[in-house]
């Protein structure tokens, strides 16, 4: 375990081949936290889908009712097939990870956390309910913590490729 933590320090020196993949596989371990947030919150959702269907309907003006709603669902689904397709990258960025994917899914963090922080804004301008102040914390962290292991999983890819690179002259 702590060979796993050391490898996921972005500032930890990386030596040997092993501790380089550990490193790279930082990056899937940031995914699959990515996955678990989408499962928790597609759960919570669809647990949810009366109250978040009213409280979308109650906004809308009558004749934009039935739009709303399906709009509403049709995010909740978009939601589930993303983190779909965050499994399958999770899969590949373990089994063979690829700088392309780390760099993906930094510049998905930071959209994601500009959307954020965008909501809090527009909430108070356009008659949004607020979200709660512990969710945004939360979100902040999480996506503090996948970034940290993408950068993490950026330099054990690096160490990698120049340790295969080598082995292969």
């Amino acid at each position: 375990m702590k060979a796993w933590l050391n490898a996921m320090n972005p500032a930890a020196a990386i030596e040997g081949e092993a501790q380089a993949l550990r490193a790279a596989r930082a990056s899937a371990i940031s995914i699959i936290i990515g996955v678990i947030v989408g499962v928790v919150s597609a759960v919570w959702s669809f647990m949810h889908m009366d109250s978040l269907v009213a409280r979308a309907m109650a906004q809308a003006e009558a004749s934009q009712a039935a739009t709303m709603q399906a709009g509403v669902q049709a995010g909740l689904w978009i939601g589930v097939a993303l983190t779909v397709v965050q499994v399958v990258f999770a899969v590949v960025q373990w089994r063979d990870p690829k700088r392309f994917i780390a760099i993906l899914f930094l510049v998905l963090i930071a959209l994601g956390g500009i959307m954020t922080l965008a909501g809090v804004v527009m909430a108070g301008s356009m008659n949004m309910p607020a979200t709660p102040i512990w969710e945004i914390g939360l979100t902040v962290v999480i996506l503090i913590v996948q970034a940290v292991l993408h950068v993490a999983g950026l330099r054990g890819i690096d160490r990698l490729d120049a340790i295969q690179m080598a082995a292969a002259r």
